[in-house]
Formats: structure tokens, sequence, C-alpha cells
């Protein structure tokens, strides 16, 4: 009777008893006579009987009902017999009801403060549990939901002791159950508790040795120093490492970085290849791998200098938007706010908090940082940015240090904006005339692909390095930028293609939000383009087309011209821009009388 499972014991012994009960109460009922209390007592018996049998049958139901207090048990203690049952049950009840890929399996079922029974099994060194919950199809790199007992508790709502005793007593009493562990994978509980045939399980079964918690930190932060647990995960990540390397080499090598950036940059080209060949250097092990790379992007608003850093971000580290770190420097324009950057110093307000700049290095020492209109920062702040600069770490204001000497520096200034852009617009008439003059002599051959317009070694030395030296006062701060990038005014056919984007841009939204279809013709292009103001870029083709063609289409719509279904064309006239209307069904399109834009 021993070796045989406590509920199945009991129910044999509810099945014998009432065996019993029903015997005895054909021995009560056959002993009465046919007096006027044999009806009574036999509901007597029936209600017995009844009784039992219900009793029988509710013990029978609950040992084929899930239990999740013995399911978190079983993968606590590493009862694997018990885990495999309950497992079996919630397969059974959810495979009707399908979860969402990103909740896992049925046995990836949540406690409700917010863990997962693989993660109890890891953080409880039980190896046999977590090789049994990855065959029923538990995910290795789902993540802890556990914020710490209050915030668990409030997201329960139950109160903080009872999350802080649930979270000790039904996961791991070993731990600091106040502590928020959210975002950990079942691998860093692993490499917390040193269990090594846990985490070769979890590996073997493709968990991510990279996975970072909400803190930034990877498995291998929690692993002991000289263990076999820690030398398996860092033999994982210098594996994943490896193979994404080479990933990212076969997938730059078919798809390189210039051609990621002009699919979402407008011309640059200049800029597109200098920014391109200083990653190329860095990435391929050219270049000086003491400093981060910095680089310096000047030129008009609205010209794409933020973009390209967005889009540069987006390539390296494939739209994880922890890798993209963007500071408005007007907000350090105090010399107090230095504090805000980095941290206060013990004992001030906010000290625990930690600073803008080093709270998100902490999670990404390899993302690319964008200093927006540094120009504005105070000369403190630009302190700090010397000594990141030239030393690639940083001190935050507890004292830790911070290693990101992977990370990529992108630092936007609209200083000499007029001086570039005059030049630029110089270099677009000498290259026009240029090109207008071979055309000439090449009459009936092909038209040559617009040229790259690149800015003098004359104008850099001469007209804007004085206006920088001015500005930032300090040679060695001038001397960390890797590359200064310039960025020129559009080009005719560059503004055609600006205005054509954001045509088709409102298009989709006239579609999708007011059913109506909207068209133009190839001079209303010219005619937009046409508002292009050099000081504010593709801005001014922004304002251009919402004044005079969304202002005529608000018009239209308030008047009730126009309804869902009915098809808009956009054409060029004398006294500006026009609309025409085609009502769904109709052939023809019959002028709008608006005012014309």
């Amino acid at each position: 009777m021993s070796s045989l499972r406590p509920a199945t014991c009991c129910v044999r012994a509810l099945r014998r008893t009432a065996r019993l009960a029903g015997v005895a109460a054909h021995r009560i009922s056959s002993g009465y006579n046919s007096s006027g209390n044999e009806r009574k007592q036999r509901l007597d018996v029936n209600r017995v009987t009844l009784g039992v049998g219900s009793l029988a049958l509710a013990l029978l139901a609950a040992d084929h009902v899930f239990n999740e207090k013995r399911f978190f048990r079983a993968a606590q203690i590493g009862n694997v017999e018990e885990l495999k049952r309950q497992a079996e049950y919630l397969i059974a009840k959810e495979s009707q009801q399908p979860k969402k890929d990103d909740e896992g399996g049925p046995v990836d079922r949540r406690h409700p403060l917010g863990w997962t029974a693989l993660m109890v099994a890891a953080a409880n060194d039980k190896p046999d549990v977590v090789r049994e919950l990855i065959k029923l199809g538990a995910k290795p790199d789902l993540q802890e939901q556990y914020a710490g007992a209050a915030t668990a508790a409030s997201a329960a709502g139950m109160h903080p002791l009872d999350a802080l005793q649930r979270r000790e007593d039904e996961f791991c009493g070993g731990m600091n159950a106040r502590a928020s562990f959210l975002g950990w994978t079942a691998l860093h509980y692993a490499a917390l508790a040193d269990s090594h045939d846990a985490a070769a399980a979890l590996l073997d079964a493709g968990a991510d040795p990279a996975a970072r918690d909400h803190a930034g930190r990877r498995p291998l932060h929690y692993a002991r120093d000289a263990s076999p647990t820690r030398d398996l995960i860092q033999r994982a990540v210098r594996r994943r490492e490896e193979e994404a390397a080479a990933a990212a080499a076969e997938e730059r090598r078919r798809f390189p970085l210039e051609r990621r950036l002009k699919q979402y940059i407008v011309g640059q080209r200049a800029a597109i290849h200098t920014v391109a060949a200083a990653v190329r250097r860095k990435e391929n092990g050219w270049a000086d791998d003491d400093h981060p790379l910095v680089f310096l992007f000047l030129g008009s608003s609205g010209i794409g200098k933020t973009e390209l850093a967005k889009q540069l971000a987006r390539y390296m580290h494939k739209d994880d938007p922890a890798a993209f770190i963007r500071l408005d420097m007007s907000e350090y324009q105090e010399k107090h706010e230095v504090a805000k950057l980095i941290g206060a110093p013990p004992g001030y307000v906010g000290h625990e908090e930690g600073g803008q700049l080093t709270r998100a290095l902490a999670q990404r020492a390899d993302a690319v940082v964008l200093f927006d209109e540094v120009d504005k920062a105070h000369p403190d702040v630009l302190t700090v940015l010397l000594q990141l600069f030239d030393e690639g770490r940083l001190t935050d204001g507890k004292g830790k240090l911070i290693e990101c000497k992977d990370a990529i520096f992108v630092m936007t200034s609209n200083l000499a904006a007029d001086e570039i852009a005059q030049y630029g617009l110089q270099l677009r008439r000498e290259a026009d005339a240029l090109a207008a003059t071979r055309r000439g002599k090449r009459e009936g051959e092909e038209e040559e692909q617009e040229p790259t317009l690149e800015v003098s070694r004359h104008f850099k030395d001469n007209v804007v390095r004085p206006i920088l030296k001015r500005q930032f006062r300090r040679d060695e701060f001038l001397g960390r930028i890797n590359e200064i990038v310039y960025f020129l005014p559009f080009s005719r056919a560059e503004l055609l293609a600006l205005v054509q984007a954001e045509l088709q841009r409102w298009a989709a939204r006239a579609r999708q939000r007011h059913g109506m279809l909207l068209l133009w013709e190839d001079d209303v292009l010219g005619a937009l383009a046409d508002g292009y103001e050099v000081h504010y870029g593709a801005r001014s083709i922004q304002h251009e087309v919402e004044r005079r063609v969304v202002s005529q289409l608000a018009l239209a719509a308030e008047r009730g011209l126009v309804a869902r279904g009915c098809t808009l064309r956009l054409r060029a006239a004398p006294a500006g821009l026009a609309l025409a209307l085609r009502p769904a069904g109709a052939a023809d399109f019959q002028p709008l009388h608006l005012p014309p834009a």
C-alpha cells in the first residue's frame, strides 16, 4: 500500500467503504418488517447510501482534476511522477483552448504570482523535472513576471505578506522574496542555483544564454565564479556569439549597410557612405578597440540626421528598441542636470534612481546612443561625454563603472547649418551645370546617375571647424570624434521623391480611415516641391503637403462633398492645386469647387 499514490489509496478505500455501506443497508432493509415505519427506514438507508456514493464520486473526480498547488509543489521537490500526472490533466484540459505562442504551452501555466514550473525546477536544482517539463513542451525562454512581493501582490489582488509567504513556500525559500526577478528566464535561475545539469538541459533545449532580464543582465552574471555551471554557460554564450557574428557577416555581405540606409534615407549618399565605412571598419576589427565609435552629424533641421541614427541602430541590433538610446541635450542646459545624466551622488535626492544614460547603457552597453542637439548642453555635460568618448567607460552616481566601448555614439547639431546649406546649394548648382554640359556633348546616351557631392577640405577646416571650436572650446573634445558627417540640401530629384513618399503616406491613410482613393498627376509633385525651404528640410515638404493637399481633403469632408468609396484626383492648376471627385460607381471626374491651394 505504501507504494501506491495517496489519492489512489483514498479512492480504493472509499470504494470499499461504499460497498460495505451498501451491504449494511441491504441487511438493514431486509430485516425490516412491513410495518408502518418501513417507508421511513428505507428513505434513511437511501440517504446514507447516496451520501457515501456522492462522497466517493467527489473524491474520484478530484483525483482527475488539475491541482495547481500540487503541480508547482511537484516541480519544487522533484516529484516527477506527480508532475507528469498533473501535466496530463493540463494538456487534456487546455488542448481545447490553445494559448498564444508567447504564452507557451499547457505546462507553461503561470503561478498567480508570475512564475512557471520550469523556473521553479531550475531554481531548486531539479534537473529531472526540468528535462521532463521540456519533454512535455515547456518553453525555456519564457520570462519571469514576479517583480517583488509588493508589486506582485498588487497585480494579483492579495496582501503583500501573503505574496511574500507564497513566494518563499511555493517557489524557493532560499531567495529574497522582496526582490524583483522580472524578466528572468529558467536559465537565470539555474545559474543562480548553480545547477549544472538543469542549465545543460535548458541549453540543449535551445535556451538563449544571452537573454537579458529587465536589469539588462544575462544568466552568466548570476553564475558563481570558477564553477562548472559558469563554464557551461560561458561556452554557450561564446558559441551563440560566434553563430550570430557569422550570420551577421553573411547578412552584411548580402545586404550591406549602405543599401539598408538608402531604403529609408532620401539622398545624403555621402553621409551614408561615410557612416557605413566607419561602422564596417569597427565591425571587422580594423578600428581602435579601446575607444567607442563617435559621429557628429551636422546640417539643417529635417535633413535626415536623426533618421540615419535610428536606421543604424535597427541595422546593428535587429529592431531591438533597447538598442537605440535618444537623449535630447536641450534638457541638460544647466550645470546641476549632469546628475540627471549619470545619477545623483550618494546622499542626494534621486540617488537610487540612477541616471538616464547610465541606466540605459547598463542594459545595452553596445547600443547606438543619440545625443540630439549636443551644442545646447552645459559644458559640464560635455566633460562627461569627453570621458565617455575617450575611455569608453562611465562611472555613475553610485560609483559603478559601466564599460561601453562597443557602443556607437552619434551627436547631432545645427551648428554651421546656414553655411553648410549655402555651400551645398553651390555644389548643387555646379553639379547641375556640369551635368548639363555632359548631356549636351552626349546626346542620345543614357542619363548618368546623379553625382555624389563631396565637401572640400578647405570648407571643413576654414569654415566649419572654427565654428565648432567656438562652441565646444575644447580641441580634445573634437579630437575624439571619428567622423564629422555633413548633411547637404536636397536635390530636385530628391525633393520629388520626398513629395511622392508624403503623398503616398496620406493616400494610405485616406484609404484606411475614410475608404477613399487618392490619386495625383505628375505635375503635382513639382508644384509641392517648390515649397521646399532649405533651413527646414523634409519638414517643409511635410508642411506643404498638409497645407495644400490635406487641408482641401478636410474641407471637402466637412462640406459633405466626399463619401466612402469615392476617388479623388489632385492636379496642378494655374491658381494652385485643385481636386476632382468621382463618386463610387461613376465613370467621370467632376471638379470640386473649393478654394485652390
